[in-house]
């Protein structure tokens, strides 16, 4: 079938909606509540407008995201009754916004910005309501949830359902003081919220956000008591460059180095290092769990959102999965030991940032359990917006920076199985490499595990272990959709799978929810970012985590072999059920609402 947009011709098929067609033929319609990738047209925001006149001659106004193109249609996307009921649109949603931008999270990065551009915004002559009742919810570690700035768009609600299977955030209230909310939970840190942070990537304002900690990391730099130890995750090297210009996993390693000396940063280490030794923590725990009988399959423990969800959602899970620490509890108890031993500091004069492409890293960094001798062993995580944001706040250009290498001697050496940590698939992988060379005391032919990678929601694969150790089935997860049934399999001893990688973002860190957004877009650089680390692996010197001298150094000088008490003292925790606390809280406040509440 054909129809015109603006006087040109164009073929659709039945069923596409006018601003599908428009969208792949490259003519813009302005939407705020529309998203793609998520099959997202509510038609809340009725910014998306267009004049359409049908085969019969008749004229009207509608909203191009959940119209049905039809077969002779006219369609005019810039007639002066569209732009002024654009206009309209656009300033009654500022009207019932809070409108000090300057504050805000999304400030030149929000979609509503952009759009007042759009629409020739000039002024508004509508007075914002600034007694607008909807909570301000600052009670998370890693997220603020701040209602004044939402515009009901909902693509929020439909990531953390449709992605995530969390169902953690609801639409509560009604007419104008309507907003998301989350259930009948009394604030979002007790309810089922994960803290993955995916709602703040498609959020097109800054109702959604990571908690900002940029003014604490610089107090630290600026308090001459003080060494401030940085570090940060194998996915920053290839997703903090879109933020100044650089192609999507396009390695600035050597350029962030350079940037985090120029701030002021006293050492700058690696968590690739931490991901190796969490390989060979979490390798030796899987090879005894596989001879001595223990409980199989061994879930991957690495990811926060993940542990997050096992705890609140799924706690029957906890004896699965392993106790090795992540990346980042691991560098960080090594800082406040290991590192403070070496360089002569004193753990309470140190002061650790990590740089995480996760908001759920900064909740993990505050779990009582990953503090040793009652001192955290991390204590600030920055996303890679934050670092973004802390550059140009120190007048920092990556593009006109000269690549450094590191320096510091102890902590900053890493493998390629470590940069792999940061993409769906490559904890396994790495595992993979290093158990395969403990079994059979050689390295793994070709190196590349291939049946593991891919980036499909749920896969799985085969994995000989050489000669005489056999074949076992390995299942990797992202998007935790799927994750509850693989631990239903677990549980009720049905499951094929020895061993079980868990991502709770879609593609892994490199699209985790602290990552760089794309206005309108979700995840468009994902496969383009795991390829850029799969590059930076493949030309490593070393690939296998048990190659890594400086890893090697550390068992030697300190905690003596992989699993020895004192790994488990350091490297190893422990979680705990939080269903009933979450479940107890909604019931209390089930029992306090009145008939006018309902």
């Amino acid at each position: 079938m054909k129809a015109y947009i603006n006087g040109r011709e164009y073929s659709f098929e039945q069923g596409e909606t006018i601003l599908q067609v428009a969208k792949r033929n490259g003519v813009f319609i302005p939407t705020l509540c529309h998203f793609h990738a998520l099959d997202h047209k509510p038609g809340t925001c009725r910014v998306c407008l267009v004049e359409v006149t049908d085969a019969q001659g008749n004229t009207s106004i509608v909203t191009s995201c959940n119209t049905p193109m039809q077969d002779g249609m006219k369609v005019d996307t810039r007639s002066s009754s569209v732009r002024k009921m654009q206009k309209l649109q656009v300033e009654l949603i500022f009207a019932d916004h809070d409108q000090n931008c300057i504050a805000c999270a999304r400030h030149g990065d929000c979609e509503l910005q952009s759009l007042g551009e759009y629409v020739g915004l000039s002024t508004n002559r509508f007075a914002p309501r600034i007694a607008i009742d909807r909570p301000l919810d600052d009670t998370m570690r890693g997220m603020v949830r701040d209602m004044t700035k939402c515009i009901r768009c909902l693509r929020c609600v439909e990531v953390c359902r449709k992605v995530q299977g969390v169902a953690a955030l609801t639409v509560d209230g009604t007419g104008v003081n309507a907003h998301v909310g989350v259930g009948m939970a009394p604030s979002q840190n007790i309810s089922a919220c994960i803290q993955c942070g995916q709602c703040t990537i498609v959020c097109p304002t800054g109702a959604l956000a990571e908690r900002d900690q940029n003014d604490e990391v610089l107090d630290y730099i600026a308090d001459p008591e003080l060494t401030t130890v940085v570090a940060f995750a194998p996915s920053v090297r290839v997703v903090l460059g879109e933020a100044f210009g650089f192609g999507p996993g396009e390695n600035v390693e050597g350029r962030l180095v350079a940037a985090l000396r120029r701030i002021g940063f006293d050492i700058i280490t690696d968590t690739d290092f931490g991901a190796d030794v969490v390989i060979m923590e979490e390798g030796t725990e899987l090879l005894h769990r596989i001879k001595e009988g223990g409980k199989l399959p061994m879930f991957t423990s690495c990811c926060p959102g993940w542990m997050n969800y096992a705890e609140k959602h799924c706690p029957e899970s906890l004896p699965y999965i392993s106790s090795t620490r992540s990346p980042q509890a691991v560098q960080g108890a090594l800082c406040k030991t290991y590192l403070c031993d070496k360089m002569g500091i004193s753990p309470k004069k140190m002061r650790t940032i990590s740089i995480m492409p996760c908001t759920a890293k900064k909740d993990e960094a505050a779990r009582p359990q990953l503090h040793t001798n009652g001192i955290a062993d991390t204590d600030v995580v920055l996303t890679v917006r934050e670092l973004a944001r802390l550059l140009r706040r120190c007048g920092i250009d990556l593009t006109t920076i000269e690549p450094e290498a590191f320096d510091n001697p102890f902590m900053s050496d890493s493998t390629g199985a470590a940069v792999i940590f940061g993409t769906t698939g490559g904890v396994m992988e790495a595992a993979v490499r290093t158990v395969y060379a403990v079994l059979n005391g050689k390295e793994l032919p070709g190196i590349d595990v291939q049946p593991i990678r891919g980036e499909s929601a749920m896969r799985e694969a085969d994995v000989d272990l050489g000669e005489g150790n056999g074949v076992i089935k390995v299942a990797i997860c992202h998007g935790l959709a799927a994750a509850h049934k693989l631990v239903d399999e677990a549980v009720a001893g049905t499951s094929p799978y020895t061993f079980i990688e868990v991502m709770a973002c879609p593609g892994g860190c490199v699209d985790g929810g602290g990552t760089c957004r794309v206005k309108g877009e979700y995840h468009p650089n994902a496969s383009k970012r795991m390829q850029g680390l799969y590059k930076i692996d493949k030309a490593m010197p070393r690939r296998q985590s048990h190659l890594n001298p400086q890893v090697t150094q550390l068992y030697k000088d300190f905690l003596g072999e992989p699993n020895s008490h004192l790994a488990h003292e350091l490297l190893h925790t422990h979680y705990s059920d939080r269903s009933k606390v979450q479940k107890e809280s909604i019931t209390a406040t089930k029992n306090k609402l009145t008939l006018t509440d309902i």
